[in-house]
C-alpha cells in the first residue's frame, strides 16, 4: 500500500478529484514545479557504456563544468531555482561547480558516484556507491544531501531493496522510479505522484500523463529534445491543470552542448536519441523557464524552508 503525499502551498491545491478536474488556468499557472538537472558528462551516459570504457573517463576532456556554468547563468537570468543531482565523480574533479550550485541557492543532491545502474550492483556495492557520493558532495558543498536519483532510473520491481539502502544512508527522498514502459528503465505500475515508498523515504517520480490506459513521459529528458516544444508544454500544463500537481522535470548538461565530440561506432537508435536537437535545447529551456514557475525539489515536494 502506497502512502501518497499531497502538495500544499503556493496555492491551496485541489483537495479532491472533482475540484482538480475543474481547476482553472489561473490556478494551474500558480503551481510551482520542480526543475532538476542530472550532472553527468556526455561520455558517462549509460547508452554509451558499450562504446566508451569506464577506465578511459579520466583521459576524456570533461565538458560538464562549462555546461553547468551555462545552466547556472540561465537560471540566474530567469530567477529560477533547481535541484542538481550530481555525480560524485564529477564533484571530485570539478568541486568549483558544486560550490557554485550551493552558493547560488540551488539544492545539491546525489546521482551516485560513478553512474553505475543500481540494477547492476549488489546491495553492498550500491550502498558503498551511495556513501561515497554523499560524503563527497557534503564535504565539498558544505550542505546535507537529502535527495538521490539512480542513474537511468534503474530501480524497479526487481531491485526494490535499493530503497532501503537509500534511506539507510541518510537520504530523505529518491527520484529513481519512473512509472513508464521503456527499453532501458521503468516501473509502469508505480504511482505517478510523490508517495512514501518505504517508511522514512519519499519517492518523487518524473512527471507523466495517463492517456489511453498508459503512462507517457511528461517531465523532460530525451522527450523534451525529440518532441516539439509545444507538445512538452501541453504535457506539463496537463499535469498542472488536470491533475492539479507540480511537475518534476529533468535534463542533463550535455543536452545543451551541440559541440560535444561525437562518439564513433554507436548504433542508429542511440545516435538518434542522443544527438537529435542538441542545438535547440538551450532555447527551449529558456522558454520553459518563462512559461512555468520553478523551484528546488526539497521546497516543492518536502516543503523545506531552507
Amino acid at each position: 500500500m502506497y502512502t501518497y503525499l499531497v502538495p500544499t502551498p503556493p496555492s491551496d491545491r485541489y483537495r479532491d478529484t472533482q475540484s482538480r478536474e475543474a481547476a482553472t488556468e489561473t490556478q494551474a499557472d500558480a503551481i510551482v514545479n520542480a526543475l532538476t538537472i542530472d550532472v553527468e558528462d556526455y561520455f558517462q551516459v549509460s547508452a554509451f557504456a558499450p562504446y566508451i570504457d569506464r577506465a578511459s573517463w579520466d583521459r576524456i576532456p570533461c565538458r560538464a563544468e562549462a555546461n553547468v556554468t551555462r545552466i547556472l547563468e540561465l537560471l540566474a537570468k530567469q530567477g529560477a531555482k533547481a535541484t542538481f543531482f550530481t555525480l560524485g565523480w564529477i564533484a571530485e574533479r570539478h568541486p568549483a561547480i558544486v560550490r557554485a550550485i550551493v552558493a547560488q541557492g540551488h539544492e545539491l543532491a546525489s546521482h551516485g558516484y560513478g553512474h553505475q545502474r543500481a540494477s547492476d550492483l549488489s546491495p553492498a556495492e550500491f550502498t558503498a556507491d551511495l556513501v561515497r557520493a554523499k560524503g563527497l558532495l557534503e564535504d565539498i558543498g558544505g550542505v546535507a544531501i537529502k535527495g538521490y536519483r539512480a542513474p537511468s532510473f534503474s530501480i524497479n520491481a526487481k531491485n526494490l531493496w535499493a530503497l532501503d539502502c537509500i534511506r539507510d544512508t541518510g537520504h530523505r527522498y529518491s527520484s529513481s522510479i519512473y512509472p513508464v514502459r521503456h527499453d532501458h528503465y521503468g516501473m509502469p505500475e508505480s504511482p505517478r505522484f510523490p508517495y512514501q515508498s518505504i517508511p522514512g523515504l519519499i519517492e518523487v517520480p518524473p512527471s507523466t500523463i495517463e492517456l489511453l490506459h498508459r503512462n507517457w513521459p511528461a517531465g523532460g529528458g530525451g522527450w523534451f529534445r525529440l518532441l516539439p516544444y509545444a507538445v512538452s508544454r501541453w504535457l506539463m500544463k496537463r499535469v498542472n491543470k488536470v491533475d492539479g500537481e507540480p511537475c518534476m522535470f529533468y535534463f542533463h548538461p550535455w543536452e545543451i552542448d551541440p559541440e560535444q565530440p561525437p562518439v564513433a561506432g554507436i548504433d542508429a537508435k542511440t545516435r538518434f536519441r542522443h544527438y537529435v536537437n542538441l542545438d535547440r535545447t538551450h532555447a527551449r529551456l529558456e522558454r520553459l523557464l518563462g512559461d512555468f514557475h520553478w523551484d528546488r525539489v526539497d521546497r516543492v515536494f518536502l516543503h523545506d524552508a531552507a
